[in-house]
């Protein structure tokens, strides 16, 4: 019988931020490790974990990645962290797939590596791990998110996911304080904010290209309201289809804001927090994917690929590797009210359709 709802209650009730599931990492691990996998933790000083079974005949190196870390939310005025992009659901199902696979011997050639891997939220964990050398032998990469409702529902599936390219840019803008009564002796850092905000929103990039850029987040408070404020802190999310416009927005973003701080006679410091690539994503795998979805749902499971203006730190793997191919499914669950909502729930039965489905998939590459 299936353990994926046993991991799952477990997971789900051990919620831990990026690059703190050493609760989520102890339990996965330890569970390889009793289905007879090779078992590395702590990969690169984080809390990432690879496993590999080695089947002793040559063939190539199929990976498999699932997220482990939870979202941070304020919940009545606390941090709290929840499960509410599924990840829970994710570490669910390809623990579950790993331990049936080595239970029904479906690695008959090659290799099968196992990556469960920390701070997908953060934009850095994909990163971190493969600085840590773990595609170094890898011939095919492949993961897969649960799907909205809208877009995916209960009992199908997506062979592609073709993520868009995002990017988080925070700014401290640096004025010069002053009374308001004499606002020519200051420099307005709400000014220069306000002005670089609005400087974004006028960019225009070729109607051709799919992207945004807008502020989420303005901090700025002299502690009185007759005080000229001499710093502000906005916050812009930048997305794009393509790697190329995203290369565009950005410079020209960078621009307007330093710019606009120029204008007033204020200074812009400019951090760029987190940056996610668009997807890249191999035909090959692809169709490895699509066949085993056939297999699991029928031809009636199988949805048309699909694009989503969401990011995905899993085609960090590929931008580093290029030599890996590289494949990302999306699994219907009726996932509702949305990804990252402090409610998010879904139909968990779909689980055990998502373990069938890379059960499939090792049997075609390693079988």
């Amino acid at each position: 019988m299936s353990r994926t709802l046993e991991h799952f209650n477990y997971l789900h009730q051990i919620p831990e931020l990026g690059f703190e599931e050493f609760k989520t990492a102890a339990y996965i691990a330890d569970a390889l490790v009793s289905s007879g996998f090779q078992v590395t933790r702590n990969v690169n000083g984080t809390t990432g974990i690879v496993a590999e079974l080695n089947s002793g005949e040559p063939g190539p190196v199929l990976a498999l990645r699932a997220d482990m870390d939870a979202l941070g939310h304020m919940i009545d005025g606390r941090l709290e962290a929840r499960h509410t992009c599924g990840h829970d659901g994710h570490s669910s199902v390809v623990l579950t797939a790993a331990q049936e696979v080595t239970v029904e011997g479906l690695v008959k050639k090659g290799r099968l590596k196992i990556l469960f891997q920390p701070a997908e939220e953060l934009g850095t964990g994909a990163i971190a791990l493969t600085d840590g050398g773990v595609l170094e032998d890898v011939d095919m990469l492949l993961g897969f998110h649960l799907r909205p409702i809208e877009e995916c529902p209960m009992g199908k599936a997506v062979p592609a996911m073709y993520y868009s390219a995002s990017a988080t840019v925070e700014v401290d803008f640096n004025g010069k304080a002053a009374h308001a009564a004499r606002p020519h002796l200051g420099i307005n850092a709400l000014d220069a904010a306000a002005l670089a905000v609005q400087a974004v929103n006028g960019l225009h990039l070729s109607p051709s290209l799919t992207w945004s850029a807008k502020a989420t987040r303005f901090l700025c408070d002299a502690g009185v309201t007759n005080s000229i404020p001499a710093t502000a802190r906005v916050c812009w999310d930048l997305r794009s289809a393509e790697n190329e416009g995203m290369a565009e927005l950005k410079t020209r973003v960078l621009r307007a804001i330093e710019g606009s701080a120029a204008a007033l006679g204020a200074t812009a410091d400019i951090r760029i927090l987190k940056e996610m690539p668009a997807a890249i994503i191999d035909d090959e795998a692809t169709e490895v994917i699509r066949e085993a979805i056939v297999e699991v749902l029928g031809e009636e499971g199988l949805t048309d690929p699909k694009s989503t203006p969401g990011s995905e730190d899993f085609f960090h793997y590929l931008r580093l590797r290029p030599q890996v191919k590289g494949g990302f499914w999306g699994l219907g669950a009726n996932l509702t009210p949305g990804l990252h909502h402090p409610d998010m729930h879904f139909d968990r039965e779909a689980l055990a359709l998502g373990v069938q489905v890379f059960k499939a998939c090792v049997r075609r590459v390693l079988g």
